[in-house]
């Protein structure tokens, strides 16, 4: 009975002692809720429309006849249907580009969709598509108008900043909010028909612009070249660093800045600021529609490589898709959505890794808390750590089975911070340990693609993490 009791007491004290791990220290910067739900959508959608969309410009001069626009059977529920079937989050639109048309019957300027052959409210319709088929919205405002005529003066920062109010005001809930980094030039400008040059960085008074916006939408995530939401990438290729920090000091960030696009692509170990990096392409080549582009959309499969290299490298993915004449998105490109999604869907159709039994070098406090079975739990708040004192560590996955091996998928648990900044991966092949690939960036999912190699066990080894390394996911396909 004795010996029973003492059993008893000394896996009770094991028990409590496991209750009592303390969670491991956040690691700074963290990103906010906001940025944590922006994370999760991973694949965005943008879609540019105006009156280039009829005069076969990318950028409009600003002097561009109202009775242009005049699509002829839009339709904004397949716009965003199209969308949601092949995965998409949010839809962010141009509700004005450079020229200054505005896709909203806005009471600031007769240049807007109210004065056109259309007539109907473009902004509203979007808005109210994406609520009924519950996907995010997101507005682009472009800061520079090449038909203001005030441009460059105090006064349109009165009107841009009016303008925001309405869009804010309704059309919410706005979940993004985009400013382009293009910035005066040439332009019509009321009639000037003159080059008007701005300092970007002190014209729009961004703190108090941004902060008209907060008072209405507390939660909106800010787009631009350096945040303070989410940064630009550096490029519009679809691609993001294979070393990628979500984190970036923002006062870093400044166009001209030499090496700013290699900057903003991988981000900085040590950066003060959480602003991850956004992931913005075409489907096309250009932004808006043009009929001879109909046979450049780009094909699934490279839809897919864009995806392993943005959502694949812990960033978010931004897509643009321009709806044509008509107001629809072309066949080519829906098709090509279609063909997208279906490869998603068959590349990673089933995780091999529900089913293993995964173990690790070591766990924090021997607690089941942090052991390694939380990261093939299915369940994104849960996460492997070890002890303070352990930044190295190796990671086992038994598959209890060959299969041939295509793909690796890890997570950080990036709301204490991102941290894993080395490793690698490598595979049982005739009772040997072989590499596969080396890695530097985790983030929020990293996705490794193999070579499709027979294996049944699977070692991840972190080589270098800047505190105690915390998983949260490991998938295999």
């Amino acid at each position: 009975m004795k010996i029973i009791f003492s059993a008893f007491l000394l896996s009770f004290s094991v028990m409590m002692l496991a209750q009592d791990v303390k969670p491991p220290a956040a690691v700074y910067p963290v990103p906010s809720e906001a940025q944590m739900a922006w994370h999760d959508m991973e694949m965005n959608a943008f879609i540019h429309f105006t009156t280039n969309t009829f005069t076969g410009l990318e950028w409009g001069y600003g002097n561009e006849s109202l009775s242009v626009f005049n699509p002829s059977s839009i339709d904004v529920n397949q716009w965003v249907s199209v969308l949601k079937d092949a995965g998409f989050k949010m839809v962010i639109l141009t509700c004005k580009h450079h020229d200054g048309f505005c896709l909203w019957p806005s009471k600031y300027t007769e240049h807007s969709v109210k004065n056109s052959p259309f007539k109907d409210d473009v902004v509203k319709a979007v808005s109210e598509a994406c609520k009924k088929q519950g996907l995010k919205f997101g507005v682009y405002l472009s800061p520079w108008d090449r038909n203001h005529a005030e441009y460059g003066r105090e006064g349109y920062l009165t009107y841009y900043r009016n303008q925001l109010k309405e869009l804010f005001t309704n059309y919410g809930p706005v979940t993004e909010m985009w400013f382009d980094g293009a910035n005066g030039g040439d332009g019509y400008y009321g009639g000037a028909n003159e080059t008007r040059r701005i300092n970007g960085r002190t014209y729009y008074n961004w703190p108090v612009t941004m902060g008209i916006v907060k008072e209405m939408a507390p939660d909106v995530i800010f787009f631009s070249d350096a945040g303070p939401g989410v940064r630009w990438v550096g490029n519009e290729k679809g691609i993001a660093g294979e070393t990628n920090w979500n984190s970036i000091t923002a006062d870093t960030l400044f166009a001209g800045k030499p090496g700013i696009e290699d900057l903003l692509g991988t981000g900085s170990p040590d950066g003060k600021n959480w602003i991850p990096a956004e992931v913005d392409v075409s489907i096309r080549p250009g932004w808006f529609y043009h009929a001879s582009e109909d046979s450049l959309v780009k094909t699934p499969e490279k839809l897919f490589e864009i995806y392993l290299t943005s959502v694949g490298r812990g960033s978010l993915m931004l897509l643009n898709v321009p709806p044509d004449k008509r107001g629809l998105f072309h066949e080519n490109d829906v098709n090509a959505l279609k063909g997208f999604r279906a490869i998603l869907n068959r590349e990673f159709a089933y995780d091999l890794a529900a089913d293993a039994v995964v173990m690790a070098s070591s766990y924090r406090g021997k607690s089941a808390k942090y052991s390694p079975a939380m990261m093939n739990d299915g369940n994104k708040d849960t996460y492997w750590a070890t002890d303070n004192n352990i930044n190295r560590a190796s990671i086992e996955i038994d598959l209890r089975k060959n299969a041939n091996v295509k793909y690796v998928v890890l997570e950080e648990y990036i709301r204490l911070g991102q941290r894993i900044s080395k490793f690698n991966v490598e595979i049982m092949e005739n009772g040997k340990w072989k590499k596969v690939v080396d890695g530097t960036t985790i983030g929020h999912k990293r996705i490794l693609k193999l070579d499709g190699s027979g294996t049944g066990k699977i070692r991840v080894n972190i080589l270098s993490s800047k505190a105690c390394p915390l998983v949260s996911g490991i998938s295999i396909y």
